[in-house]
């Protein structure tokens, strides 16, 4: 490789640093141990991983010299290698190296296990798309990386980022026997409803601030990327299957929350009840879809779920035709708990989190009415900015990350 072939990367790498603005960075960044030598970070397209690694880069390293960022999906690899790259950089002294897009390069999870084989002194942190699925049969990684996902912007991220109010993330327990207090600090400098409207809408993916209102134009054109781009590089799927799992999103998307019926499913795409799970599972893996199972979720063993919901609030406003306000406030909570806690489906109530914990979920006059004398049963309440004991606000729960 010669000298100009590699300042084409690096004029990329340079621009892209100059840009990240590191003022506000992302939950999972403190949660990251950086000192590992193989990370690993998985997410859905959109929801800021670029950003993670540039402001990691930008963060951490005071000079360039020792640290190199390249996406894997850039034409230059259609002319080069990774290993040939990789070879040039560390012949030059780079020890640290942020590999994007990691699922576009062939083979990427053979090639990264030889590098990190090959050189012992050498960093690597890839991203991927949330699709991903290691063979660990075939590649071993599972003993040489540390693997991390990150979800799109919590309510609390959100206020942080529009440079509202800074609220320190709660956990679940947390939650349940501090809310009120935590409630009337926020509640009286900001006008929580107001901002949780927005968030709903159009504050799910880091880049509605850029979008600005082009967002849901741009979010409509990152779901077809997934299916037409993302999909093809994880899974080996064919043009028809891209076509009517486009099909079966926006069936979906047209009648959330759906009680499916797979054979019905099946027949209107006309292909197989075994296609049509291995498409629901995949865009729920892919973040287009919340799927609610009355178990804990087995990629490997697919059953029809209870329930389907669109993958976020933000899509229901892009993808979907009408917006049903206690499908928005079920879609909301499924996608805050589900980062962190298993959610269910129960035999009463709306959702068991961690097989423990019963949730109904409606607007402010809501009562224990379907769920009355069952113990560590809650209410979360929308239009409320205030809760007490049991009753907490729906809001709420989006500052558990």
């Amino acid at each position: 490789m010669i000298q100009e072939d590699y300042q084409q990367l690096e004029g990329l790498y340079l621009a892209k640093i100059r840009k990240v603005d590191t003022k506000v960075v992302r939950y999972l960044y403190e949660k990251i141990n950086w000192e590992s030598r193989l990370i690993g970070i998985k997410g859905a397209r959109g929801v800021g991983k670029t950003t993670l690694l540039l402001q990691r880069i930008k963060l951490a390293y005071k000079k360039m010299d020792n640290v190199f960022y390249v996406s894997l999906d850039n034409l230059w690899f259609q002319s080069h290698s990774l290993p040939e790259l990789v070879d040039w950089l560390y012949q030059r002294g780079i020890r640290n190296l942020f590999l994007d897009e990691v699922h576009k390069y062939p083979d990427w999870a053979t090639v990264i296990k030889n590098l990190y084989d090959t050189y012992d002194d050498l960093r690597i942190v890839y991203t991927g798309s949330s699709m991903l699925e290691i063979d660990y049969s075939r590649v071993d990684l599972s003993r040489r990386q540390t693997l991390y996902t990150l979800q799109g912007l919590s309510f609390r991220e959100y206020l942080a980022i529009s440079n509202v109010k800074e609220v320190p993330p709660m956990g679940l327990m947390q939650l349940f026997e501090e809310h009120q207090r935590v409630a009337m600090d926020v509640s009286r400098d900001i006008p929580v409803a107001k901002y949780f409207e927005e968030y709903l809408r159009n504050g799910y993916y880091p880049f509605f601030k850029e979008a600005g209102n082009d967002y849901m134009s741009r979010l409509n054109e990152t779901a077809v990327l997934v299916m037409e781009t993302d999909m093809p590089a994880v899974e080996s799927i064919s043009y028809t299957t891209i076509q009517k799992t486009k099909q079966l999103l926006m069936l979906i998307a047209g009648n959330v929350p759906l009680v499916p019926n797979i054979s019905k499913l099946s027949a209107q795409l006309e292909t197989t009840r075994d296609s049509c799970l291995k498409m629901l599972y995949t865009l729920d893996k892919a973040g287009l879809l919340l799927l609610l199972t009355r178990n804990i979720k087995d990629y490997k063993h697919l059953v029809s779920p209870e329930k389907i919901f669109l993958g976020n609030t933000n899509l229901m406003y892009a993808l979907g035709s009408r917006i049903n306000e206690g499908t928005l406030r079920e879609t909301f909570f499924l996608n805050q708990l589900s980062l962190n806690h298993d959610v269910n489906a129960p035999s009463q109530g709306d959702f068991l989190v961690d097989n423990k914990y019963l949730f109904e979920v409606g607007g402010k006059n809501k009562t224990f009415e379907q769920i009355k004398d069952i113990q560590d049963s809650f209410l979360a309440v929308d239009d409320t900015e205030v809760g007490s004991r049991n009753r907490i606000p729906l809001w709420m729960f989006g500052l558990l990350y």
